[in-house]
């Protein structure tokens, strides 16, 4: 039951944040409409105003509804050696999230390549191996997105530096490069925590069964290795680095409504849900005295508060997408735009 009061509550708040960037009618807001716009082959649609402020603040998930998805090194359990997981544990050490999304900078927004971004970050970092530990020839595996071939990248040339002879190849999609990791075409691909656990668990126990990703991290990678552990997988040690969604609201909300948490966002929603509910008695209230008053109800006067009634529709609407017990799952390879396959 606090389970779905808490999703509900946050379902709620989802509808205030929807609010944040919805359109209103002209007027909505309290000032004077203005003359609608007209559409010609020479004007092009209306737009909305933006929000004011467009920075934005991203609220701690204290509720745990998101499930982790650090980056892990995935590897082939019958090519894996110490030596070898030794020098990915270096790598996995040295990124955290600000670090990812600089390194996805690097390469989306400066246009650099992800072997060049790959080359200074292990420089910087001082990852390089001051000696040979190991030996032989090694395929880093990428999915088809800039972040996963720099990671690749940065896996590569720090084996290279521990004495092995390594080729970086791009696959595509998880259900191309799995196969070829577990079947050893593949050595190392760089990984999702989270998102790999459930693919997994699909392949192993079957579509329906249970989420075993969640928002803890030493659980999620428990559940991760014993699921690896039946398809031929072994992993290095999971940085602190996240790719996963994140919700989001104005500085200006944020700072007006001191709100830095879901659970907080959830309050303000649920406050704000209330007041309308009030509000929306309170004119019913007035209609019912309007109708006695008269001796007769009108339509007019029967419906003379349509605007503080659909506040509480909003809110009993907001309840339903969320409204579950269920535990939060993966991200689907739709959600991530198809990235991770």
């Amino acid at each position: 039951m606090t389970a779905r009061r808490s999703l509900t509550l946050v379902a709620s708040a989802g509808a205030l944040l929807l609010a944040l960037t919805a359109c209103a009618s002209p007027g909505s807001s309290g000032s004077q409409p203005t003359a609608p716009a007209t559409l010609s082959q020479a004007t092009t649609p209306p737009t909305c105003a933006p929000v004011a402020g467009d920075a934005l603040v991203v609220l701690a998930d204290d509720q745990g509804l998101q499930t982790v998805d650090n980056v892990i090194p995935a590897i082939n359990a019958k090519a894996a050696s110490p030596a070898m997981i030794a020098l990915l544990d270096k790598v996995s050490a040295a990124i955290d999230t600000p670090t990812l999304v600089g390194l996805n900078r690097s390469v989306d927004i400066d246009r650099k390549t992800s072997s060049e971004v790959a080359k200074q970050f292990v420089a910087d970092k001082g990852l390089a191996a001051t000696s040979a530990t190991g030996s032989g020839s090694l395929v880093v595996g990428a999915g088809n997105f800039s972040e996963s071939s720099t990671l690749a990248e940065i896996y590569a040339a720090v084996l290279r530096s521990g004495g092995y002879t390594v080729e970086v190849r791009t696959i595509g999609n998880r259900e191309t490069y799995l196969p070829a990791l577990t079947g050893g075409q593949l050595t190392i691909v760089p990984e999702y925590v989270g998102t790999l656990t459930e693919f997994l668990n699909k392949q192993v126990n079957g579509a329906n069964a249970a989420a075993q990703a969640s928002s803890d991290l030493a659980k999620t990678v428990t559940a991760l290795t014993a699921l690896g552990t039946k398809v031929g997988l072994t992993f290095g040690a999971a940085s602190a680095a996240q790719d996963q969604n994140a919700f989001a609201v104005t500085k200006a909300f944020a700072d007006q409504h001191k709100v830095t948490t879901l659970s907080e966002l959830a309050a303000t929603a649920a406050a704000s849900c209330s007041v309308a509910r009030r509000s929306a008695r309170s004119g019913r209230s007035a209609s019912r005295v309007s109708r006695g008053s008269t001796g007769s109800a009108s339509p007019t006067s029967a419906r003379s508060t349509p605007v503080a009634r659909s506040p509480r529709r909003r809110c009993r609407r907001a309840r339903s997408p969320l409204a579950s017990s269920s535990p939060p799952t993966a991200p689907s390879a739709a959600e991530r735009g198809g990235a991770r396959g």
